[in-house]
């Protein structure tokens, strides 16, 4: 995989963010971000795919990041789950910087994705793929698990109960059994997003969810997105080309344009910005 260039000016700091001036009540109330992107640049060779791109997320958003194809969102998203390294800038959640962070370290500390091409374990079962999502919420070791300690055994039990919780919540017990390879392309997004589920994220990075979907699951699509936003009191970043989606369920949104924001704000106020409309809604003129 390309990595990204280190030729930019060095990182910000986390600067006032500092979590010891932060209580979960200010998240909550929205007095400071939960995540903030702070002036990221990607530079693979020559070629610039972020340009100093800042924004706020906070608590309890669903937040739409929007864009033509090859504006940078994809590249954001990886800058998010470490599997790339910004050029310059940093990423900050609940105020302290995650880019010191490997990509195995990142949902441990509450940020989960799902990806635009589904990445399972194709010959794994619905239930043994969600269970692999819960390894960042685990601590034991190979000593304890040999002998089977009894919190070891209380510690897998909660987990097995919480696989089967987030298994129900969207609608897989029929299938729980099934070997993934074999079920719809539906229905491998729905077994995707509950392994991402199962590491309890505060925030969940959702790459082109709607992708492969028709017009009848992309509105029950929609509907989960809220119920998992207002029932499992999780945030939410969605990158998506499906516009209806991104509208109908974003409280804010974030548009790309040749790795710069383009525009930012409510979703009425970004689909009537003239830029937007220009560089990736259409014009009236095309």
């Amino acid at each position: 995989m390309l990595q990204p260039k280190q030729d930019f000016v060095g990182a910000f700091g986390s600067g006032s963010f500092g979590r010891s001036e932060m209580t979960q009540a200010q998240l909550a109330q929205g007095q400071y971000p939960l995540l903030a992107v702070r002036d990221v640049s990607v530079v693979f060779g020559g070629i610039i795919a972020l340009n100093g791109v800042s924004f706020d997320m906070h608590q309890g958003q669903i937040l739409g990041l929007i864009g033509p194809n090859g504006a940078g969102k994809t590249t954001l998203f990886n800058c998010l789950s470490r599997l790339y390294q910004p050029s310059s800038g940093d990423i900050l959640l609940e105020g302290d910087s995650i880019l010191s962070r490997p990509p195995h370290r990142i949902a441990e500390i509450g940020i989960g994705r799902t990806f635009q091409n589904v990445a399972l374990f194709a010959n794994l079962s619905v239930l043994d793929n969600v269970r692999v999502g819960t390894h960042a919420r685990t601590n034991s070791d190979i000593v304890s698990d040999g002998l089977k300690l009894a919190w070891v055994r209380r510690g897998e039990a909660e987990l097995n109960e919480r696989v089967h919780d987030i298994v129900s919540y969207l609608e897989l017990d029929d299938v729980a059994h099934a070997t993934v390879s074999g079920l719809p392309f539906g229905t491998q997004k729905r077994v995707e997003l509950a392994r991402a589920l199962a590491a309890d994220p505060k925030i969940l990075l959702l790459d082109e969810p709607a992708g492969g979907l028709n017009h009848e699951e992309v509105h029950v699509l929609g509907d989960l997105i809220r119920r998992i936003r207002d029932e499992r009191k999780v945030t939410i970043l969605l990158v998506e080309h499906h516009m209806g989606l991104v509208m109908s369920i974003a409280d804010h949104v974030v548009a790309l344009n040749f790795g710069r924001k383009l525009a930012e704000g409510t979703p009425a106020a970004v689909q009537s910005d003239p830029d937007v409309i220009k560089a990736y809604l259409g014009s009236k003129d095309q």
